[in-house]
C-alpha cells in the first residue's frame, strides 16, 4: 500500500501572483517506490505553533492582542490556525518536490497576520497537517485509491523576513485595515469636514486630538 512521507525544504514568495502568495517547497517520498503514484489530491492545514520559539522584548506588546501580557504566556500561548490549502500533485515514483502555494492575507482582523506582523526577526514555527487521496495502479493495472493517514504532518520554521519581504513587495509602505461601514462613514465625514486630502492625514489628526486630550 502507498505510504507517503512529507517534508518542507524551503520557502519563497511568488513574485507575480494576484495576491501575496508563499510558495512552500514540499517534498513527498513514496515508501513503496516500486508502485508509481498516478496523482495526489492533497489537502493541507497550516498552523502556527507559538510555543516553539522565544520572543524578544519588542515583540511582547504587539503580540499582546493575541496572547495577553507576557506573564500569562505560560498558559495563554496556543496554536493559531493559519489557513487551508489544496493542491494536485502530478505523477511520480520514488518521490517528488513541488511548490505548495499558500495565499496570504494582510488583513489585521486575522490572527495569523497579527502574529507575523508582531515578530521582529527570526523564524515563525509552522505545523503542516496533511490529508487527501492518493491514486495509483496495482500490479494488474487496476486503479486504486487510498486515503492519506491523519498522522501525516511536517514542521517548518519560516524565516520572518520572507513573509515581511513578500508583504513589502505586494503592499509597499502600506497595510490594509478592514473597518465597519458606519465607522468608515464617520471617518469619511471627518476627513471632508476638515479638508484633509488623505486618509493618513485624517487618522493622524484624530491621533493628535486623542493625545492632546489624554495629556490634559
Amino acid at each position: 500500500m502507498i505510504d507517503l512521507g512529507f517534508a518542507v525544504e524551503g520557502a519563497e514568495a511568488a513574485r507575480h501572483a494576484a495576491v501575496p502568495t508563499l510558495l512552500l517547497k514540499l517534498r513527498l517520498t513514496n515508501a513503496q517506490p516500486a508502485t508509481p503514484v498516478q496523482n495526489v489530491l492533497l489537502q493541507c492545514q497550516l498552523r502556527i505553533e507559538p510555543t516553539r520559539r522565544q520572543y524578544a522584548p519588542g515583540e511582547h506588546e504587539p503580540l499582546g492582542e493575541l496572547f495577553g501580557t507576557p506573564d500569562r504566556w505560560g498558559v495563554s500561548l496556543h496554536g493559531v490556525l493559519w489557513t487551508y490549502v489544496n493542491a494536485l500533485v502530478p505523477a511520480f515514483e520514488g518521490g517528488c518536490s513541488f511548490n505548495l502555494p499558500v495565499p496570504c492575507s494582510y488583513d489585521f482582523n486575522i490572527a495569523a497576520t497579527k502574529y507575523f506582523y508582531g515578530l521582529e526577526d527570526g523564524e515563525a514555527p509552522l505545523a503542516l497537517l496533511f490529508s487527501g487521496t492518493v491514486f495509483y495502479r496495482d500490479r494488474d493495472g487496476r486503479l486504486q485509491i487510498v486515503q492519506i493517514g491523519h498522522d501525516k504532518e511536517a514542521s517548518y520554521r519560516l524565516p520572518v523576513q520572507i513573509w515581511r519581504a513578500m508583504m513589502d513587495h505586494y503592499y509597499p509602505d502600506t497595510v490594509w485595515l478592514r473597518i465597519d461601514r458606519d465607522v468608515f462613514a464617520d471617518l469619511y465625514r471627518y476627513k471632508r469636514q476638515n479638508g484633509l486630502a488623505r486618509w493618513e492625514d485624517a487618522l493622524r489628526s484624530l491621533l493628535r486630538e486623542h493625545a492632546a486630550e489624554a495629556g490634559r
